[in-house]
């Protein structure tokens, strides 16, 4: 039996690299997704202010690269916002659970979220919710997210292409709203869906945004939070 020597052994396996990268027909090694995740929750989540651990094993669980496109899947893990197509982004991991985490998603709960987008937001709601209802203004964009979360099993996440300034009236009131575009203010028609005590996160503004986490009270609504954030606009104002 031949033993090979550190150096004999390292320059097999740099050998065996080369011929993988440029040899056609090698299938190039896959990545390991599951490695990724946990380095985001890790190192991402569990080291800021992300605590809940509902919320940390959620993004643990969520194959986040199958909501990116092809294209930038090698950063789906990354610290960052990523272009998912039609000037529309998918939020960065921390942003996700940073909002997640505000409205304290309960089992019991059903949540209404404005903006499907990728239809990220909505698979880590429902890990978390009973239901949750999802609506996209873009058609395209909806329909990519329903084949995604529709492949991945989610039977309690329901989509509808439409106006999230109108919110979803014929399913309303919600214990949850999270908005994931930017409105100029916060829409009423949104309010008056939400359960008086139910926690809404919506980031508000145009050049200058915040995130703000409101609960709905019998007269309004109070701010308990707020904190400075970019997002894409919120299109379909009612005029």
């Amino acid at each position: 039996m031949t033993i090979a020597t550190p150096i004999a052994a390292w320059a097999m396996l740099l050998g065996m690299a080369l011929a993988c990268a440029v040899s056609p027909g090698v299938r190039t090694v896959t990545p390991d997704w599951e490695l990724e995740r946990r380095r985001m929750v890790d190192e991402q989540l569990r080291r800021r202010d992300i605590t809940s651990e509902r919320v940390l094993e959620a993004m643990g669980r969520v194959p986040r690269h199958l909501f990116v496109p092809e294209s930038h899947r090698a950063d789906a893990y990354i610290d960052a916002p990523l272009p998912i197509g039609l000037a529309q982004t998918i939020s960065q991991p921390y942003i996700v659970a940073v909002m997640t985490q505000a409205i304290d998603v309960r089992r019991s709960d059903r949540v209404l979220e404005i903006g499907t987008g990728s239809g990220y937001q909505a698979a880590i709601l429902g890990q978390l919710a009973r239901d949750v209802y999802s609506i996209e203004i873009l058609p395209e964009l909806a329909e990519r997210a329903r084949q995604t979360l529709s492949s991945l099993g989610y039977g309690n996440i329901h989509l509808r292409t439409g106006n999230g300034y109108l919110g979803w009236p014929d399913e309303a009131p919600f214990d949850r709203i999270i908005v994931t575009a930017a409105p100029d203010d916060v829409p009423d028609a949104l309010v008056a869906q939400l359960k008086v005590g139910g926690l809404m996160a919506v980031p508000v503004g145009t050049m200058f945004q915040e995130l703000r986490i409101l609960r709905r009270t019998p007269a309004g609504f109070d701010l308990l939070q707020r904190m400075p954030v970019r997002f894409v606009p919120m299109v379909g104002k009612p005029r």
